[in-house]
């Protein structure tokens, strides 16, 4: 007996380690970054790093480093850090 529309997703990794878009885990992938998101991720990158910030937004890993990035090159991460509007 089979069982009813159950699927195991598998679950990949890249050469550096990072899940590969899963939509089980990445669930706003696609989406943009709300004033929330980016507080969040600013304020928590230092202690908790890509892997758990992805999943508690729900983007990539990668999304969340390139997001990152860009802040810090734009000046506005300590914006955002020091923000203390949604968290």
């Amino acid at each position: 007996m089979k069982p009813d529309k159950l699927t195991i997703e598998s679950i990949n990794y890249d050469r550096y380690g990072r899940l590969h878009f899963n939509p089980l885990y990445h669930f706003s992938q696609g989406s943009c970054f709300t004033e929330s998101d980016l507080e969040y991720i600013c304020k928590y990158y230092d202690y908790d790093g890509a892997k758990s910030i992805s999943l508690a937004v729900g983007k990539t890993e990668y999304s969340i480093q390139s997001k990152v990035h860009k802040l810090r090159k734009n000046g506005l991460y300590s914006y955002y850090k020091n923000l203390n509007k949604h968290w």
